[in-house]
This record gives C-alpha cells, structure tokens and sequence, in this order.
C-alpha cells in the first residue's frame, strides 16, 4: 500500500548532542541525590512534566508495556506513581514485579534509566497523597474503570457526574480500587547525550551490602 502524503526523511533525521557533559567527577556517590539535582535542572529548564516517567512493565508470560505515569513521591526507597489497582500495569506487577522507568529529558538530552522491583505503597501513605490531589481529580479515580473497554467517552462523562453528585458534600473517600507502587531500584542509569555518539553514560548498580558502585557505560 502506497502512501500518498510526504513522510520525514527519517534516517536524516538527527542531531549533534553538545548541552553538557557528565563526568565520573561530578556525579553524587547517592544516585537518589544525583537524580534529585537533574529533576530541578528539569523543573528549572520548564522541561514539559519534568516528572514524567516511561513505566515498562510485563505480564507473567513476558509481553512487555510502557506507558507514561507520573512521579508523585521519591526517597531513599524508590520511586513512587499511584494508579487502579485493577489497570493493567497492576495486573501485570502482581504476575511480575520486575519493571523499568525512563525519565525522557530531551531537552536537556539527558535520560535517566531505573530498574527495579515494585511493591505496594502503605495505605497511609495511599490516602495522604489521595487527599492532596484536586477534588476532581479525587472524583475522576472513582469513576474511570481504568484499561477497560468503554462504548463511548459520554459513558465516562456520565459516571464522572453521578460520582460527582454522589460525593457532593463532604470529602471524596479513597476508592479501595486505589493505590500506589513504590519501585525500588536495582540499577539507576545517568545518560547525557554527547557530541558524535559519544553519549556519557553512568550505571549506579546496587551491591551485595546495599552499597551502590558506580560504572561507565559504553555509548
């Protein structure tokens, strides 16, 4: 089948990655740390969601998906994003808990790459994030019966309305379909662009004591 309209030329399509360069130097010995000051050179570059983050996730027999979650709380622990708990990515972190995030900054033609196992967050720390978000946000988790097939977007509108009525007065309770994930990082990967293909890379790898060893990577 022949398309008819003009499409990108894509194997020209590039450009020479010349913003910055990392150094072993220069990096934090705590990649929390490390990924706490590029997430405020995002935040202060006005990156579009700075916390915005690729999640890959695989079913128990290894068909793999990404989609884009957003990051709502980080420490020492891990990484956190909530969702409902009967999307798919939470079905598939049941049957598998092995995932993967990427934090796309191509403005900055930076990336950072984690892996790690995911686990439930505790409900108090489910509701105190909960109640932090906007009412209509609150209104939206109890209404969309998320990944699951819909006739028509008046349906969805429909059920934002009756839940809306619903919970008119009063706070919006923590539906129990509702939750976080918390991944807790194996690897967290430091990827500058550079000149040539000569991307600088650096790989924080967990040890067998929970100490973190730093290596270069090879573009």
């Amino acid at each position: 089948m022949s398309h008819t309209s003009p499409s990108p030329d894509l194997p020209d399509m590039r450009r020479q990655y010349t913003r910055a360069i990392l150094r072993r130097e220069n990096l934090n010995a705590d990649p929390i740390t490390q990924f706490e000051t590029w997430l405020k050179d995002a935040v202060n570059e006005k990156v579009i969601e700075p916390n915005a983050m690729t999640l890959a996730t695989a079913s128990r027999d290894g068909r793999p998906l990404v989609r884009t979650v957003l990051l709502k709380a980080l420490d020492e622990r891990g990484f956190v994003f909530f969702t409902n708990l009967e999307s798919r990515k939470a079905a598939h972190i049941a049957e598998n808990p092995h995932v993967s995030l990427v934090f796309p900054w191509l403005a900055l033609e930076r990336q950072v790459i984690v892996t790690g196992t995911a686990t439930r967050v505790s409900t108090t720390e489910t509701i105190k994030y909960f109640l932090s978000r906007p009412r209509d946000s609150q209104i939206a988790a109890w209404a969309s019966a998320q990944s699951r097939a819909i006739s028509s977007r008046q349906v969805l509108e429909m059920e934002w309305a009756k839940i809306k009525a619903k919970f008119s007065a009063g706070e919006v309770p923590l539906p129990s379909f509702w939750g976080g994930f918390r991944v807790q990082p194996e690897t967290i990967e430091f990827w500058q662009g550079g000149p040539n293909r000569l991307h600088d890379r650096f790989q924080y790898k967990r040890d067998d004591k929970g100490a973190w060893a730093i290596e270069r990577l090879a573009p």
